[in-house]
């Protein structure tokens, strides 16, 4: 038995030009083409075959991970990295050599030629410097060399990606540190294969330049304060205390015909203009439904690929828009689930591109249905004591748990801010705050039986938890279950979800690096403040803990529980209520960011030592920087876009309008004038709006870096508006046969 799948005809571009020009001499726009190429889709197609292998028989097979280690490498060297890995002891530099070697000939013996450093620059992006295993010798043949200070350290340029002022053009040196604890693998590709090596990207000062530098040094800082907590409660093992992370990965699958007719889609990855169709999503009836066959074909492909890297992939199913879908995978450490989280993404669009799909993680590509998200789920735990934030059975008597718990809505209370920052994107703008995203005022949801818990705690001590009960549905024949506590609440941007927080206003084009270096430090700090707070209290002594945990709970729910809302995040009400508690409600990206700067924030970096104040300043440029750029690109794809395809379309149809109008005047017939006057009317409000676009675009007056920002916020995206208002008016009215621009109809349900 075999997996097939029948690709359409052609995955490439669709005849015609990209921009979407009408064909004069035949009459057939791009996106006609396109949707001609697109409904040709035939099953008679020579079918794309999978072997039937069972995935147990190849999970992880591209991983040099810990039984491929212990299969080849000495004892004493396998006890020395698993020591590193598993426990965080400094890695022994003696050991490169001979891990080198075994990593060297695992990866020939599976096909590879070449080995990269991967790493993680500010972009956000996954970047790669590939060199040859060969090396020439003087009698002219070759040898395959990898020492281990080729393993350890490689040297990209380190002014050729955004540092933010870190680095310029005239001090270029940067270097690629192995990071041990996130295992070698190989990338293949029909022509060959490549050992990819994760790294650490740091600059010739020893600043990171990247995503992976601060996230091990969050984790290392949360550890170190979790351990307080865990001595306390007569724990001092010293297994490692890792913060865990489970991402589920939306993203939107469109027909790359529509694609390449789209430079919206294109150049900025989301839809500038495009009114909404007859039918969206208010039937529900795209959400968990059943998986179209040629999409269920690419996700099992991607799967494939998913398992073969040792990425453990777990949920697939359709989501609520049209033509939207998500993955997850399981629990991983924080930094594998990051590195593994950026490989799914490149997965997903490059086996998209095998099925003539295109894969978008843009966070709104579609205007009026769902966006997508990156909802991080969050925990901590170790080998030792398991999760953390697992409430147990009866959680009004786990007090370990509670005062982790309490931490983390210390933290997120007092950091809200920082929270906030760290998804502020020009992307997830479009969705945060929307009707179907969580807001972008932070709170957390609990549920009933943890907020009564805390609520019992605040009144002088919890003494029982609600019973979960058992579900009874009135079918004899359905098996009777125990629920669960609480019911969820999909409005939260920081839920409780049983045994883990769930930041759901993570954007779904995001490295979750970010969300996860502000939650590993933030949360290190609290249960730092929670350890001091109970060691002082206890003076060593035992007996004394109990009283100690029930003061400072008490004081943490009395000072900080205005950040839990377990009511609806998206109703008016709810902002209402925000502000009079206090709570942030930062709306946009340059409304945000600035939280990276504030003196608490800076102080808390430099203590627990994962960011310096000049690391976290070349962070804020670069993220503003990268709002600019975002917003100017799409500014100006609007300009070209409403002049070249969509003013020459709708004076087309008014010149067709005014013709007929004149014919019929002619022969006596009074014609009705109204839909040549509203063509007209929107054709000149056009001409206005873009024009009224291009002198934003073109002001100077901005100075700082914020400024400039701000004036993208206020004044450039309230053109770009102004030009869309006009254009998705005309496209309810221009004939279909001189439309250039396939719609939202076509893109979203025609498979």
């Amino acid at each position: 038995m075999s997996t097939t799948l029948t690709p359409s005809k052609s995955t490439t571009q669709p005849s015609g030009s990209a921009s979407g020009k009408a064909h004069s001499s035949s009459g057939t726009s791009t996106r006609q083409a396109a949707i001609a190429a697109v409904t040709n889709y035939s099953v008679n197609s020579p079918p794309i075959q999978f072997a039937d292998t069972p995935a147990q028989d190849y999970y992880s097979v591209n991983v040099f991970n810990k039984s491929v280690m212990k299969e080849r490498l000495p004892k004493a060297v396998f006890k020395s990295l698993i020591s590193t890995i598993e426990s965080g002891e400094k890695l022994d530099p003696n050991v490169a050599d001979i891990v080198a070697s075994a990593m060297k000939d695992w990866a020939i013996e599976k096909g590879a030629t070449h080995y990269a450093h991967i790493f993680y620059p500010l972009t956000g992006a996954t970047a790669e410097k590939h060199d040859s295993f060969l090396s020439p010798t003087s009698d002219g043949s070759t040898l395959s060399e990898f020492s281990g200070k080729q393993l350890i350290q490689g040297e990209p340029d380190g002014s050729s990606f955004p540092t933010g002022g870190i680095r310029v053009t005239s001090q270029a040196r940067g270097y690629t540190i192995w990071d041990v604890t996130s295992p070698a693998y190989l990338m293949e590709n029909p022509n060959g294969t490549t050992l990819c090596i994760p790294t650490a990207f740091v600059s010739w000062t020893g600043e990171a330049l990247d995503k992976k530098t601060p996230v091990l040094r969050s984790m290392q800082a949360l550890n170190k304060q979790a351990q307080r907590i865990l001595k306390l409660f007569g724990h001092q093992d010293g297994a490692f205390v890792a913060s865990t992370a489970g991402p589920e990965q939306e993203y939107f699958l469109v027909d790359r015909h529509f694609y390449f007719a789209r430079p919206d889609l294109l150049n900025a990855g989301r839809t500038l203009f495009g009114c909404k169709p007859p039918k969206g999503q208010e039937f529900d009836d795209h959400y968990f439904g059943a998986i179209p066959e040629r999409v269920l074909a690419f996700m099992l492909d991607a799967e494939r690929e998913l398992f073969k890297l040792g990425i453990p992939v777990k949920t697939r199913h359709n989501e609520v828009a049209p033509g939207q879908f998500e993955i997850a995978p399981v629990f991983e450490s924080a930094n594998l689930a990051a590195d593994h989280q950026q490989l799914m993404m490149i997965t997903l669009d490059r086996i998209a591109k095998k099925y003539g799909m295109a894969c978008l993680m843009h966070e709104k590509p579609f205007a009026g249905v769902n966006g997508s998200g990156k909802h991080v789920n969050w925990s901590m735990g170790s080998s030792s004591q398991g999760n953390l934030l697992d409430p147990g059975d009866t959680p009004h008597d786990n007090a370990q748990f509670l005062v982790f718990c309490a931490a983390v809505i210390r933290a997120v209370h007092l950091h809200q801010g920082l929270l906030r920052a760290v998804v502020a994107t020009a992307g997830n703008d479009h969705r945060l705050g929307a009707n179907e995203a969580p807001p972008a005022i932070i709170s957390i949801f609990l549920g009933d039986q943890l907020s009564d818990i805390f609520d019992q705690i605040k009144a002088g001590g919890a003494s029982s938890s609600i019973d979960s009960g058992t579900l009874t549905v009135g079918v004899d024949t359905l098996p009777l279950f125990a629920k669960d506590a609480g019911d969820r609440n999909r409005t939260s941007p920081f839920a409780f979800t049983g045994n883990r927080f769930e930041f759901r206003a993570v954007g779904s084009n995001q490295s979750i690096a970010g969300p996860l270096v502000a939650m590993n430090t933030i949360i290190a700090e609290s249960v730092d403040f929670c350890a001091t707070k109970l060691e002082l209290a206890t003076q060593g002594d035992p007996d004394k803990l109990n009283g100690a945990i029930q003061e400072l709970l008490t004081e943490i729910i009395n000072d900080h529980s205005a950040i839990i809302f377990n009511g609806d995040g998206y109703s008016d009400e709810w902002h209402a209520e925000a502000a009079e508690r206090g709570l942030l409600n930062l709306k946009s990206t340059p409304d945000a960011l600035p939280a990276l700067q504030t003196p608490e924030t800076l102080a808390m970096f430099e203590k627990y030592e994962v960011l310096s104040e000049r690391e976290l300043e070349s962070r804020l440029e670069t993220y503003l920087e990268q709002y600019c750029l975002t917003v100017d690109v799409e500014a100006n794809l609007t300009i070209s876009m409403a002049k070249k395809l969509i003013f020459p379309a709708a004076i087309r149809y008014q010149s067709e309008l005014a013709s007929t109008c004149a014919n019929l005047k002619l022969v006596g017939y009074d014609f009705d004038t109204d839909t040549l006057d509203t063509v007209t009317m929107l054709v000149k409000s056009l001409q206005d709006s873009i024009s009224r676009l291009e002198y934003a675009v073109a002001d100077e007056s901005p100075t700082t870096s914020l400024d400039e920002a701000r004036h993208r916020c206020d004044a450039v995206l309230t053109s770009m508006l102004a030009v869309r208002n006009c254009v998705d008016q005309l496209e309810g009215i221009v004939a279909d046969d001189l439309w250039p621009l396939p719609t939202y109809q076509e893109m979203l349900f025609i498979k």
